[in-house]
């Protein structure tokens, strides 16, 4: 195999879109054809599937795009859809669609969906005939699955005759396979701090906004008692990593004969007040609960969760919340539907240190829920420190002011843009200079890894 696959990046969007644009000219001639050519994957909303981790590229070997899959989550909770998979005319017929297929259907399966389906073509020999090769078998028009691909072909006058629905049922896992599970962000919506405690922790005020994007932890059950990190992660040691300590807690709290390797794909930047650290271990606290079949409730987790840190719990809970104490005070919040742009400075910042820091304030007024929902956003009490001492986050903070009030996250460094629709989310994060990083993502009310937890508990 001449070609690799892997996670489709932010800059290559564009390349997929000229793949899938090449690839359709396979339908000329065809009765299909009016409908494919007036229609084009709007870049914002591959953009959006490329954050989410749903999106694989495969390359020459000179790095090129030459094809890519984009899976799509909202089908039911249990199946996940294939939205789109081009493969460019010239790489054709060299089992570039065949992997591409493969790779999607086994990530699939090892975050815990029962099944993959699509919508395609009957007539058309490397669409339904194809996809039969790869274990995918018709289903009935009427499928609940489906009614939304019926409801799109219906208002484009899509000839319901060329139409077919395929299905493909994966394996449950079998013991010591890996499985996938999702790490979200947050965003700090505001920060104050009311006071600081006797024992040297602060009493803080915040809302934690949940995000449909973040890092992806892959987990293995493994016989013995080790909980290991498998690969490497820039800037944290193994025996450093809240992923170890998380599954060493439990394993202790639980007297567990059972190991497990864990595997980090990190896309949420250290030191940038996301949550990364803290999310990750929440989601190894959640998986091996599950996988090491425990069944401790919630709030058993939870209690754990606060030795770990703070911010752990809530993402263990999985809703965006409203956080006082040092943040392990929860209570669920409902949020309207919003979109954000996160931009990454690229510099790490020190919670530690600020909290220290002499010139932060440290007797803010206290706010209350209903004045927040009431259209109150108060400051964070971290950002003028933040611009003072990291030149970085306050150029970040300017550059991302053009476009609306711009706020930091947590104690930074990320910054973020809040936006009433992902496409204005998107068209900012496109202007974004060299010198950051930026990602256009959405709020959620139920974190990913609860929708995740969902699917691995489902009966086979």
């Amino acid at each position: 195999m001449d070609f690799g696959i892997a996670r489709a990046r932010h800059d290559e969007v564009d390349a997929m879109c000229a793949v899938e644009r090449a690839a359709l000219q396979g339908f000329r001639g065809h009765r299909a054809w009016p409908y494919y050519a007036a229609m084009a994957i709007p870049p914002a909303v591959l953009q959006h599937a490329v954050a989410r981790g749903l999106v694989w590229a495969a390359h020459d070997h000179t790095g090129a795009t030459t094809g890519f899959v984009w899976l799509e989550a909202e089908a039911s909770p249990d199946s996940i859809a294939i939205a789109e998979i081009d493969v460019l005319p010239e790489h054709g017929r060299q089992g570039v669609g065949a992997a591409l297929l493969e790779h999607a259907c086994a990530w699939a399966r090892a975050a815990g969906y029962r099944q993959v389906q699509l919508a395609t073509l009957a007539d058309v020999a490397w669409n339904a005939p194809f996809y039969a090769r790869h274990g995918f078998a018709p289903v009935a028009k009427d499928d609940p699955g489906f009614a939304a691909d019926r409801h799109r072909d219906r208002n484009n006058g899509f000839p319901d005759d060329l139409r077919v629905f395929m299905r493909r049922t994966l394996p449950p896992l079998r013991h010591g396979e890996w499985s996938a599970w999702p790490a979200p962000a947050k965003l700090n919506l505001f920060l104050r701090v009311l006071g600081r405690r006797a024992d040297g922790y602060h009493e803080l005020q915040t809302v934690f906004r949940l995000l449909d994007w973040g890092d992806e932890i892959r987990v293995r059950v493994v016989a013995g008692g080790a909980v290991t990190r498998t690969c490497a992660v820039p800037g944290v040691a193994p025996d450093a990593d809240l992923t170890v300590r998380a599954g060493q807690l439990l394993q202790a709290h639980v007297g567990s004969a059972l190991g497990a390797e864990i595997a980090v794909e990190k896309r949420i930047p250290l030191g940038g007040g996301l949550g990364g650290g803290s999310s990750d271990a929440a989601t190894v606290l959640v998986a091996l609960n599950q996988l090491w079949g425990l069944h401790l409730p919630e709030n058993a987790l939870l209690d754990l969760a606060r030795q770990l840190g703070a911010d752990v719990a809530v993402f263990v809970a999985g809703r965006s919340a409203w956080a006082e104490g040092v943040g392990e005070r929860l209570a669920p919040v409902a949020l309207p539907r919003r979109h954000y742009v996160v931009l990454d400075p690229r510099v790490q910042v020190s919670t530690a240190q600020l909290f220290q820091a002499p010139e932060l304030t440290r007797n803010g007024p206290a706010t209350t829920i209903s004045s927040f929902v009431s259209g109150e956003i108060p400051e964070n009490a971290f950002t003028p420190l933040v611009r003072d001492r990291y030149p970085q986050v306050a150029a970040a903070l300017d550059w991302l002011g053009q476009f609306g009030p711009a706020r930091l996250s947590g104690t930074g460094g990320c910054v973020f843009l809040e936006t009433r629709s992902f496409d204005r989310a998107h068209a900012v994060a496109r202007r974004c200079p060299p010198q950051f990083v930026a990602q256009a993502v959405s709020g959620v009310t139920l974190s990913t890894l609860q929708l995740a937890l969902a699917r691995h508990r489902a009966p086979a």
